[in-house]
């Protein structure tokens, strides 16, 4: 078994099963992170303030209280990432706990290669550390944004892009790597009154691939996660 690095992250798995917990810590430091671990909600939140994790991986089904209300705690004094499993594959229960501030979700059963992917974007996104003015500069593949120049390049082609596809793109790459609801980028975009208006969304997402994807109807970064919004991958 890999032992972990002095600096390796410390993952809080906040789960009442116990086949569950034994499968995530065999999984977690095989791979180089601390497990800890908490059985209830009320339990995990403790944990969470007291030893300050870098990721949560939190079970919505907990025997105290459900994992949303433990997201929703956790998010009033916290930006920790959180991914969240449950058994639950609605997009409904997607979309409420991601709004509640949740960076993933993973429905069971799961592999652990995606797992580990997952938690590898997550930790990454919480490492960026706001650049500079004058370094304001984002790529993923071939796709590059000067934040503060308002510039986007495909390869070395500049794309013009509307204010409002120019604002999405920008939602999505201060998200990268997470699950952004379709009510996340209203709220974002367009405003707090706006809340059931989907279809601007996915207008102007397709706009935009048409724009800086090389195949729009099969995007590699701006991803759609059905039923819920999207993601702009970054791995």
């Amino acid at each position: 078994m890999t032992q972990p690095a002095s600096n390796a992250a410390v993952v809080l798995v906040i789960e009442d099963e116990a086949p569950i917990r034994r499968f995530l810590k065999v999984s977690l430091t095989e791979h180089g992170f601390v497990f800890k671990e908490s059985l209830t909600g009320n339990d995990g939140i403790n944990k969470a303030a007291l030893e300050a994790p870098d990721l949560i991986i939190l079970d919505l089904g907990l025997p105290d209280m459900d994992g949303l209300e433990v997201t929703r705690r956790i998010r009033e004094w916290s930006t920790v990432p959180i991914i969240v499993l449950s058994a639950r594959g609605s997009d409904k229960d997607k979309v409420n706990v991601l709004d509640a501030g949740a960076d993933d979700y993973l429905t069971k059963p799961f592999s652990v290669p995606e797992l580990l992917a997952r938690v590898r974007v997550a930790l990454r996104h919480a490492a960026m550390i706001a650049p500079e003015p004058d370094g304001a500069k984002f790529s993923v593949g071939n796709i590059r944004v000067d934040l503060v120049k308002r510039q986007v390049f495909v390869g070395d082609v500049e794309v013009h892009l509307t204010p409002i596809e120019y604002r999405l793109l920008v939602a999505m790459i201060q998200h990268a790597g997470k699950v952004v609801t379709h009510n996340q980028l209203l709220r974002q975009i367009w405003g707090e009154g706006y809340g059931e208006e989907s279809h601007y969304v996915r207008v102007f997402m397709a706009q935009l691939r048409r724009k800086v994807e090389e195949d729009p109807a099969r995007p590699k970064y701006l991803i759609t996660e059905p039923g819920v919004g999207y993601r702009l991958k970054v791995e």
